[in-house]
């Protein structure tokens, strides 16, 4: 029987994303996620946080460090996959992590576009903007374009 790894977040980036560069120049980003719901407990207002550690490879990372900042709301698709590793004293740790595969910006259009002075007054006069969303997939350079 086939098995799926599938994980779908939307939440907002903790941090700005951390990056750094294996051998054969080959990008890694990663930054924190922070996902929250809201419950009634006792006719009180709840709220829990939890957080992810997402990390993105080769050209979405490149992606993610160029467009992402701390407190932005995105999307992200991707796969759970837990790691081990031995630390300074000697002890194993246990990490899960996402492997993100693709993410896609949300909320307002000023939230994407480099601040200008124009634009800063534009939005500032249209109390009704519209959102946007901006896609990023994963590149695997295929030429066909195909995801499988």
């Amino acid at each position: 029987m086939a098995s799926v790894n599938k994980v779908i977040l939307v939440g907002h980036l903790g941090k700005d994303p951390e990056v750094r560069y294996l051998e054969g120049n080959i990008t890694v980003a990663s930054f924190p996620l922070a996902t929250s719901e809201t419950y009634t407990k006792d006719g009180v207002r709840m709220q829990h946080t939890e957080w992810h550690n997402i990390v993105m490879w080769r050209n979405l990372g490149e992606m993610a460090v160029k467009y992402l900042k701390k407190g932005k709301l995105v999307y992200i698709e991707g796969r759970l996959r837990t790691r081990n590793y031995e630390d300074r004293d000697g002890n194993r740790r246990f990490v899960t992590e996402i492997v993100g595969e693709s993410f896609k910006l949300l909320g307002r259009p000023s939230d994407f576009a480099q601040p200008a002075k124009e634009t800063a007054v534009e939005n500032a006069a249209d109390p009704e903007e519209k959102e946007q969303d901006v896609d990023f997939m994963e590149n695997n350079n295929d030429t066909d374009g195909l995801p499988f």
